[in-house]
């Protein structure tokens, strides 16, 4: 085999062990079957898939698309930022303090297991509608995955280095700041991005259920119009954005925690 035959074998196996070709082919043959099927069976309330495209260029392009993304933006931003500033460290203190869980264990359930949906009006009739509304039901949405995630991260912390700590003459404060909030890290991480997906459902939500500003807004206001390209054109840009954070999120994952991936690396060696 010649040097050229070897770099285009390389150069073929990076692809093929490349994520990005495999997705883009799931993208064709999604838009490709979205076309066909909005060609033979849609009609005034299913766009084709470049019907689709064109009115989220539309939107783009409209002032009023930019102003609803900033009112939804705005009870995201600040929901989910006081879900981070609660439940962080509402999960590490539960995961180390097996005590206090047992108080509040039942409450973190409920509100897993709880219709989200149901609870938008009781907020709306206790706090009125407005921000406060929406950023609080945005952090309801999302505090839950935060915490959980840190508790477990904590508990996933190995019990010997706690007590090898102590016996090195360790008080509870650098154990917190050596061990535990570093070894917790990976897990708080990836609370932050399943909970900034649930915070991007929350946003939404209660638009459409009791709000109608801001993108739900949008989604009602075209819907009642029967404006079908506009409709998913909306819907699309919320899937857009919800995608980014989390590819924000996790990028900045891979950034914090890239130690507890070597030392994973390494002890798999």
């Amino acid at each position: 085999m010649t040097a050229h035959q070897g770099d285009v074998v390389t150069a073929r196996r990076r692809i093929l062990d490349a994520n990005w070709p495999y997705r883009l082919l799931t993208f064709v043959l999604f838009a490709a079957a979205w076309e066909l099927y909005a060609r033979e069976r849609g009609g005034l309330l299913l766009p084709g898939f470049a019907e689709t495209v064109r009115a989220t260029s539309w939107l783009l392009a409209d002032a009023e698309l930019w102003r609803a993304l900033y009112v939804s933006n705005q009870a995201l931003v600040l929901g989910f930022g006081l879900a981070l500033v609660v439940g962080v460290p509402a999960g590490i203190v539960l995961g180390r303090f097996r005590l206090l869980e047992r108080y509040t264990d039942v409450y973190l359930n409920i509100l897993l297991v709880t219709p989200m949906a149901a609870i938008i009006p009781l907020l709306v009739m206790s706090v009125g509608v407005g921000l406060a509304s929406r950023v609080l039901l945005v952090t309801v949405f999302s505090v839950v995955m935060v915490v959980v995630n840190c508790r477990t991260g904590v508990r996933q912390v190995d019990p010997s280095l706690i007590e090898m700590a102590r016996s090195f003459g360790a008080g509870e404060g650098r154990i917190w700041t050596r061990i535990l909030l570093p070894g917790a890290l990976p897990a708080i991480m990836t609370g932050a991005r399943l909970g900034i997906g649930r915070a991007v459902t929350g946003m939404v939500i209660v638009e459409l259920l009791m709000v109608s500003d801001g993108l739900g807004g949008l989604i009602l206001r075209y819907r009642g119009l029967l404006q079908a390209p506009q409709l998913y054109g909306t819907v699309v840009i919320i899937l857009a954005e919800a995608l980014l954070l989390i590819s924000l999120a996790r990028w900045g994952e891979r950034k914090l925690t890239r130690w507890a991936r070597t030392q994973t690396t390494g002890g798999a060696r």
